[in-house]
């Protein structure tokens, strides 16, 4: 059911609890005006989480949706959940939650603006035109202001919108991930040419002790992905997380849904030995740009986790044309790679005023450390000078 909030000047302003109030076309629409959308922020990637129960209220994200309506006209949109934890979430929080427990207050639930499990830039101020985001924003802070939450949380916006986020009293925390830019490159070895020749030198090691094991690959596309090729990849993801005596976070369900609804966006690659499929991973992408989201093997061979998660996706880029590869969240070790840091932010607002003012102080000290990590990761990339 959706709730009502408050009216601002021409809007109608609701927290919607399913995205089925809004329906798939208003809400991709409203997508794809945005200067930085991307696959995850379709209805048909968020309603796979929800409808196969991966994000949903019993997994601990309670979707709320901040919409803004413009008579019948879907105006702005915030993703937004009531978390009761912060798993899934790649900006890390845990030491503010801790902090609150030790002083006897509460901080869950808090209110999160993100697309869950996915550490990936995209708007979250989504909206038509400017006087509808300066009204979603003044939405956001109504429903923080109003409600019980001990805070809100707005994960990997982009800078344009972390700064107008800022203006309206949110803090800014910034992070860093790795992402490979395409030079226009014609094949693999011309890319392999701008590198260092150590760095040259080992990826050709390392490609070539998969390449000796005997394994193979094939590349499917989501209109090719067969119900097997899904049940298959499943089991290699569900490997990865046992590996690391963690809990994966999506169903088969999940999985299944997207290769249905948004198959044009969806490269499976798989790696063989003898005729037997050994290992998967899972490519997200748009026109322009590949995100890396999940890899998993069933067996070990070295340096396979990078031929599959890092090579063969290169190699599809670079055919494809991409601009870019989004490997995920974290990895230092992919500037060995050709990756190259890139800053991302979110933006926090804290009802309690003690613990804000000392959030704060600590982002501010945060800030010119990432600053400085940057610099020098940029002073020893993997380029020849």
């Amino acid at each position: 059911m959706s709730e009502p909030v408050n009216a601002f000047g021409n809007y109608r302003t609701r927290i919607v609890s399913s995205l089925s109030e809004i329906g798939q076309n208003a809400w991709d629409a409203l997508v794809q005006l945005q200067d930085e959308a991307n696959p995850f922020l379709s209805f048909a990637f968020l309603d796979a989480l929800h409808e196969s129960g991966s994000a949903s209220a019993k997994t601990g994200w309670q979707p709320q949706f901040l919409t803004i309506w413009r008579g019948e006209e879907l105006a702005a949109a915030l993703p937004l959940y009531a978390k009761g934890h912060s798993y899934g979430e790649y900006v890390f929080d845990w030491a503010w939650a801790d902090a609150y427990e030790r002083n006897g207050l509460q901080y869950y639930p808090k209110l999160l603006s993100a697309i869950p499990f996915t550490p990936v830039t995209g708007s979250r101020l989504l909206a038509r035109d400017a006087e509808a985001r300066t009204a979603l924003i003044a939405a956001i802070i109504n429903v923080q202001e109003s409600n019980s939450f001990s805070s809100t949380h707005i994960l990997y916006p982009p800078a344009e919108q972390a700064e107008q986020l800022r203006e309206a009293g949110f803090m800014l925390r910034s992070g860093v991930q790795f992402h490979w830019l395409n030079a226009g490159y014609h094949n693999f070895e011309e890319f392999l040419a701008t590198l260092e020749r150590k760095k040259r030198k080992n990826i050709r090691a390392e490609r070539r002790k998969v390449q000796e094991a005997g394994v193979s690959f094939r590349h499917i596309s989501g209109h090719d992905a067969s119900p097997e090729d899904w049940v298959f990849f499943k089991r290699c993801y569900d490997h990865t997380y046992a590996m690391h005596h963690s809990t994966p976070y999506l169903n088969l369900d999940f999985f299944q849904r997207i290769g249905t609804s948004m198959p044009h966006n969806i490269l499976l690659i798989v790696a063989e030995r003898d005729g037997i499929p050994i290992a998967s991973s899972l490519l997200i992408h748009d026109a322009q740009t590949v995100y890396g989201r999940y890899w998993g093997a069933l067996q070990h061979i070295d340096c396979l986790h990078f031929e599959t998660a890092y090579y063969q996706p290169l190699e599809f880029c670079i055919a494809a044309k991409m601009a870019c590869f989004e490997g995920g969240a974290q990895g230092e070790h992919k500037m060995a790679r050709g990756f190259l840091p890139q800053k991302t932010w979110s933006a926090h607002w804290l009802a309690h005023p003690a613990f804000s003012d000392a959030i704060e102080e600590f982002l501010k000290r945060e800030s010119g450390g990432i600053d400085s990590y940057i610099d020098e990761l940029n002073e020893r990339n993997p380029f020849k000078r």
